[in-house]
């Protein structure tokens, strides 16, 4: 196990959410893959997964990159939540709110090709390089 501080990981997209704990992409401890079904099932398969690391105080925050459109204004009623969005049953979503009442931690929350492009400049492709630019298509089309 990592003896370095744990951080939660949460890439949630239209097809799958990517779950991990690790102290950074060097020391993954423990990844898991969830199909995104309706968002009940999906959340509860999240949250189920990184309850033992949060009730044991061992992840104290999480990071959550996630598709959208997103609400990102903080002072929103609706801020954390999925708008309206093609992918049936996910409009109107609380998904910031749902995962920090369930796990009740810290959680970082932007949209996914945000966080893609931090990832890439933080340890990627871009280190070094400010300002920098990603692109992503697939589902959608986005830039960070």
């Amino acid at each position: 196990m990592s003896q370095h501080q744990l951080y939660g990981g949460i890439e949630a997209g239209g097809t799958k959410f990517i779950c991990v704990v690790g102290s950074g992409p060097e020391d993954i401890v423990e990844r898991i893959r969830i199909e995104t079904t309706t968002p009940d099932e999906t959340f509860q398969k999240v949250i189920q997964f990184f309850q033992p690391y949060t009730t044991a105080n061992k992840v104290t925050t999480i990071g959550i990159g996630c598709f959208g459109p997103l609400d990102l204004n903080p002072d929103s009623p609706t801020y954390g939540f999925i708008t309206s969005t093609p992918k049936p049953r996910w409009s109107n979503t609380d998904v910031l709110g749902t995962i920090q009442r369930a796990l009740k931690i810290n959680i970082a929350f932007d949209m996914d090709v945000n966080t893609a492009a931090l990832g890439e400049f933080r340890w990627g492709a871009s280190q070094g390089i400010d300002p920098s630019l990603y692109i992503t298509i697939g589902t959608g089309i986005g830039g960070g």
